[in-house]
């Protein structure tokens, strides 16, 4: 069996010599650069969790995920955009992506700044930045995409319009 090991000019292996991972040529060497707390249109203040630290000491990285999850799903439950029990539509996320500047750890406050890059015609893109408490620059940042769906059939549909009045406030204005 071979070993996994990373290399930039050689793919990682399996035993049967399956290609797992090959860096990407097209991969940009620009260094993402954190937004400030001003980017973002609204804020939910989270508490680490202890279950939150990874055996490093500081917020595992899966759970910035659920942050950011988080911070959505608040905003559109208390707006009267999102009714998980009995809504007819559905957001399911297709994609989602974040970069890490700073740790984050238990215990803290974290604030989790949400904004809407694009609004589609059945989908919304979020942006997420989390900031620790107080600080003015993101210690991660990233996105993910709703695609919005009937419940029943699971085949995307318009926004609905109290959604699309709900996100109108978070939309930041186009670079």
């Amino acid at each position: 069996m071979r070993r996994l090991r990373r290399a930039t000019d050689r793919p990682l292996s399996t035993p049967h010599s399956a290609t797992v991972f090959s860096p990407r040529a097209d991969m940009s060497s620009t260094k993402p650069v954190p937004l400030p707390r001003s980017a973002y249109r609204h804020f939910l203040p989270i508490t680490t969790r202890w279950m939150d630290n990874d055996v490093y000491g500081h917020v595992n990285n899966v759970v910035y995920y659920s942050y950011f999850d988080t911070v959505v799903n608040e905003y559109l439950i208390r707006r009267g955009a999102l009714d998980v029990e009995r809504g007819a539509t559905i957001g399911l996320v297709v994609e989602t992506q974040c970069n890490y500047f700073a740790p984050l750890v238990f215990p803290q406050r974290v604030e989790a700044g949400l904004r809407v890059a694009r609004l589609g015609s059945s989908s919304v893109r979020y942006e997420i930045g989390l900031f620790a408490h107080g600080e003015a620059s993101a210690a991660a940042q990233g996105h993910f995409v709703h695609v919005y769906v009937d419940r029943a059939t699971r085949r995307p549909v318009p926004l609905p319009e109290p959604l699309r009045a709900a996100l109108a406030p978070l939309v930041a204005p186009a670079a």
